[in-house]
């Protein structure tokens, strides 16, 4: 390692592969002073401005908010808060176009001022080398800092490291065309970079800390020397002018000659790197409390009358900034957020500045051409002469425009800082950085995809598992307590067992015992009382009927009389007879059959009754004198056959009556 301070402080440095020496064009904007603006009508701030994970909105609409007052908040680690830029109104929550080539709405606080600008409570830490140092990266990622140097990683995860930090390198490089943002801001803040730089080797304890400016900024590089004077740990690096020496991984092969390996990162070869913006706002939130809420913005091309430097607030729309400029569009215009190499073209100016937004580009029709229409691929090779990353982007673009993105992967296409060098030298006019976008952005949302249905697999692979421990610890319960039920008989000497067994003979026999009387209720089922009554009195009528008629006939046969009762006497008999019999029959039988029966014996009582009936009561009575009847009178003939069928109905009942009587006398014995 000392070795290679010695080679840093004589100035033989490392070079990397491939890179290209575009015009700088730097010197329109960085003649001035950083300027300070007015504020923009309308401001808005994009939620997410870094990498990782976007915060909650922690403010509403109709909110009066203060300068610096956090807009969002969030517990993940990954998420970097933004806040308000100056004081005034929430009008709205909405999306809103975003930074990016897509352009495509973000949600965003849309901020209106009230020209007050006042600031909410600051709580700066003037002693923070006496803290414990997660509480100086507490209030580092409080103050919502990220890399300003065009990745925008969370700072406070960065200044975190889990390996040993061998070098703490300052990026003041600044080496794509146009831009002098970070020029500008070492020649007027080289001693709140220095205190910055001071925090950042509090927490990370580098051996070796080096300040790195390319050698085209001769102004920037002695203010940073006279800043850090006093210290000898700091050296200050000229960096030869080379696009794009600024890149992270090749500025430390310039530096370490060390490469950063393939999928890895700069700590895994001892490197921590940081930005001057990025030092800038350490220390702004150290040593005043202020949160990230504005940055440097270079304003420049030829279409603009002023180009400069400005302090622009975060949320700001380029149409403001254009305004600040003197913009004068020409037909065509383009206008491009970044640098004519890696920034991209903004399909609105409203867009708003976010915190890795360093330049502002108007270009003007001579001074940067349309893009000619592209061309077949010559396979010229220029393209692989000029690629820093030593890729392959002819094979890259193959792959990318074949969306076969495994095996564009297969050739390192992460590996790519799209830096543009490739397609400023080909001579088809091929877009390559476009086409590279493109596929990464894909493979980026396949791999989300698959990392989703990852998730889902494993939460139905859980559950099943759960369901299947929990059936186990079912069974494994039932035969434990199967186990416990078997020592326990053999542990009784077969008392269980005998309990057990006597216990299902109870059981048996008391089913056997409720079948049984179960099946006797049906079958000798005894009469209800009122079908008993019924017949019995049946019984009794019929009885009662045939000893008169025995008495009548003995008492016809003692007096030897031969003379026929009168038809009065014989009507009013019958009538008392059949009044018993269909009174009785009525109640062994249904009502409706009672009733039937009782209209044909009120219409039989009003007419005379015939010989032939008279003649079956005598045959009955078996009267001794033998002689014949007298003829019966006219109307006899339908007396005798509704007399027939009550008999024959009567018959029937009293032989049933018998039989049921037979019956239960048999059943009783």
């Amino acid at each position: 390692m000392d070795s290679i301070i010695n080679r840093i402080k004589n100035g033989k440095l490392w070079d990397f592969p491939g890179g290209i020496h575009p015009p700088a064009r730097k010197s329109l904007s960085n003649q001035t002073s950083i300027e300070t603006i007015p504020l923009a009508e309308q401001l808005y701030i994009s939620i997410k401005q870094h990498i990782g994970v976007e915060g909650r909105v922690c403010v509403t609409e109709g909110q009066h908010v203060l300068k610096g007052q956090p807009l969002t908040q969030s517990a993940n680690p990954f998420a970097v808060p933004v806040h308000a830029p100056t004081s005034g109104t929430i009008s709205k929550i909405d999306l809103h176009p975003s930074a990016h080539p897509s352009a495509l709405p973000e949600m965003a606080v849309h901020l209106k001022p009230d020209g007050l600008g006042q600031w909410a409570e600051l709580t700066p830490l003037q002693d923070y080398q006496s803290l414990h140092k997660s509480k100086v990266v507490e209030a580092i990622c409080k103050a919502g800092v990220a890399g300003m140097g065009g990745a925008g990683f969370p700072t406070h995860i960065k200044v975190s490291p889990k390996k040993d930090v061998q070098f703490l390198i300052i990026n003041g490089v600044e080496c794509e065309p146009y831009i002098t943002a970070d020029d500008r801001l070492m020649r007027e803040y080289a001693w709140q970079i220095r205190q910055g730089i001071d925090v950042l080797t509090h927490l990370l304890s580098p051996k070796y800390i080096v300040i790195a400016i390319e050698d085209n900024k001769p102004e920037a590089i002695e203010a940073m020397k006279v800043a850090c004077r006093d210290n000898n740990q700091y050296q200050v690096c000229a960096v030869p002018t080379k696009y794009p020496a600024g890149g992270e991984k090749q500025l430390i092969q310039t530096l370490t000659g060390q490469e950063v390996p393939i999928d890895g990162l700069p700590v895994d070869v001892g490197v921590i790197m940081q930005n001057v913006g990025t030092c800038f706002a350490i220390a702004d939130a150290i040593f005043s409390g202020k949160p990230l809420i504005q940055r440097v913005v270079t304003l420049t091309g030829e279409t603009l009358q002023q180009p400069k430097n400005v302090w622009a607030p975060i949320g700001t729309p380029v149409a403001h900034l254009l305004k600040v400029g003197g913009y004068q569009a020409e037909p065509t215009q383009r206008l491009i957020m970044g640098g004519p190499m890696m920034g991209f073209a903004l399909a609105s100016d409203m867009i708003p500045v976010v915190k890795i937004t360093n330049c502002i580009l108007a270009p003007s029709n001579s001074e940067m051409p349309p893009a000619e229409p592209e061309q077949p691929c010559i396979r010229c090779s220029a393209c692989a002469d000029a690629c820093p990353a030593s890729l392959l982007p002819q094979q890259l673009l193959w792959y990318s425009k074949a969306n076969d993105l495994d095996k564009a992967q297969e050739y390192n296409l992460f590996d790519c800082i799209e830096c543009g060098a490739c397609a400023y030298v080909c001579p088809s006019d091929i877009p390559l950085v476009h086409y590279y976008r493109t596929a990464k952005a894909d493979v980026r949302t396949q791999q989300q995809e698959k990392d989703q249905a990852d998730k889902a697999r494993e939460r139905f692979e859980a559950r099943n598992a759960r369901l299947l421990r929990d059936q186990q610890e079912r069974e494994e319960k039932h035969r434990k307590a199967a186990e416990a039920r078997k020592q326990a008989m053999q542990s009784d000497g077969g008392n269980a067992k005998d309990k057990i067994a006597a216990a299902l003979a109870r059981a048996k026999a008391k089913k056997a015992a409720a079948n049984t009387n179960s099946e006797a209720a049906h079958e000798n089922a005894v009469p209800d009382d009122n079908n008993i009554d019924k017949k019995q009195k049946v019984a009794e009528a019929v009885a009662r009927a045939k000893a008169k008629r025995a008495e009548k006939a003995q008492q016809n046969n003692d007096a030897g009389t031969e003379s026929e009762p009168s038809i009065e006497t014989l009507a009013s008999e019958n009538d008392d007879k059949k009044q018993k019999v269909a009174a009785a029959i009525a109640r062994a039988k249904a009502k409706r059959a009672a009733q039937s029966l009782t209209e044909q014996a009120s219409d039989s009582a009003d007419k005379p009754q015939s010989n032939a009936q008279r003649g079956e009561n005598e045959v009955e009575s078996a009267p001794s004198s033998g002689q014949p009847q007298s003829a019966p009178n006219s109307g006899s003939e339908e007396l005798t056959d509704a007399e027939q069928l009550r008999k024959q109905r009567i018959a029937a009942a009293v032989a049933k009556a018998k039989a049921k009587k037979q019956a239960k006398q048999e059943d009783d014995s």
